[in-house]
């Protein structure tokens, strides 16, 4: 039984990681279409406030609750994973991830209002915080050894520099 919540529990994982990248993804073209001339801006407007909205309501958002439904439910079959150091890290950083998913629903309402108060170099960099969660829950899923995770917190460290650069030199690219 345990493996089939947890293959429910990896495969929604992957929806709901896919459904928040390509969200962030939307909002930046969302964003970038406020500076076309109208009638360009109304009709993108109109039409990534549909994607935005189906793919939140149809595949994020059910994605998240069937991913914490399969976590509780592997976390009640076996309890003693709540006494391991590393479980704990994970939780705060799934608690961050679903208040990272819930900042992005934010995001949706205001943009289907017409407020726009994240730039689209803003938009990117927080596209990264969801890959740097998610790098730093498998690396704590998969390693679960202390060591091991100081050399992964050091290794995310670095990644995050790497992305943050890539952004700035993406940005720098694109403007040419």
């Amino acid at each position: 039984m345990y493996q089939y919540i947890l293959a429910i529990h990896i495969i929604f994982v992957v929806c709901w990681m896919a459904g928040l990248f390509y969200m962030v993804r939307l909002f930046i073209y969302h964003t970038e279409a406020q500076e076309k001339p109208e009638p360009a801006r109304t009709i993108l407007s109109e039409q990534f406030e549909i994607m935005e909205r189906k793919l939140w309501w149809i595949i994020t958002t059910p994605s998240m609750y069937l991913v914490l439904a399969a976590g509780i439910t592997m976390l009640c079959l076996v309890p003693a994973w709540l006494q391991m150091p590393w479980m704990h890290i994970k939780l705060t950083f799934v608690a961050g991830l679903i208040a990272y998913h819930f900042i992005c629903q934010h995001k949706m309402n205001q943009m289907r209002k017409g407020i726009y108060k994240w730039t689209s170099t803003q938009l990117r960099l927080w596209n990264e915080l969801a890959t740097l969660i998610l790098f730093a829950i498998v690396f704590l899923v998969v390693l679960k050894n202390s060591l091991n995770w100081i050399f992964g917190v050091v290794g995310i460290i670095a990644f995050s520099i790497v992305l943050m650069m890539a952004v700035k030199i993406y940005k720098r690219f694109r403007e040419k």
